[in-house]
């Protein structure tokens, strides 16, 4: 494990994260509840990056890179008041991640999301991305809502499908399709 996990929070630190915590809305979906990510959680973020299934991520990640990726995911509720959402189960098992983020080089606000291992294929990432992108769309009100998936990820390809999102051209040279996510009816 990552020394920045393991060394201990002192209480008027852990008073801090807990008003953040506070901040960040908490999302239920019928078998998920998105919630603001906690030190605990890394491992989980890891699981994913640092394996090869981080290669779509342009991984596989060390533990410093993906330490950074979760303070710069969860630091964004802080500067731009929305950011990674950490997805557990009604059970209380970290399933994975969702996100609404903006990264250097994002031209738009991003839907993504990154699930373990052990909770693919079971429908969790559509859910969880259907609530955050609701959010979005109703709450923040986003001009406008991109994922960026890299070419072959045919399950990230899936979910922007189910979710009602298409193809809208690439970046950085091809490496990223970007799939446009359509502004329900009504929206502002």
């Amino acid at each position: 494990m990552i020394a920045p996990v393991t060394i201990p929070v002192v209480p008027a630190a852990a008073r801090t994260a807990a008003a953040l915590e506070a901040v960040v809305p908490v999302l239920r979906t019928p078998r998920t509840v998105l919630r603001a990510p906690r030190l605990g959680d890394y491992d989980a973020l890891h699981s994913i990056t640092g394996s090869a299934r981080g290669v779509f991520e342009g991984g596989p990640s060390t533990e410093a890179e993906s330490w950074a990726d979760f303070c710069g995911m969860t630091a964004t509720w802080l500067l731009r008041g929305h950011g990674m959402w950490t997805v557990e189960t009604r059970a209380g098992a970290v399933a994975g991640f969702v996100l609404i983020g903006t990264e250097p080089g994002d031209a738009e606000h991003e839907l993504g999301w990154l699930m373990t291992d052990a909770f693919e294929g079971r429908g969790l990432a559509t859910e969880a991305a259907i609530a955050a992108r609701d959010h979005a769309w109703s709450v923040l009100r986003l001009p406008s809502l991109v994922s960026y998936i890299a070419p072959g990820n045919t399950r990230s390809e899936a979910v922007a499908r189910r979710l009602g999102a298409a193809p809208d051209g690439t970046m950085l040279d091809g490496q990223i399709d970007v799939w446009r996510h359509p502004r329900p009816e009504g929206a502002a």
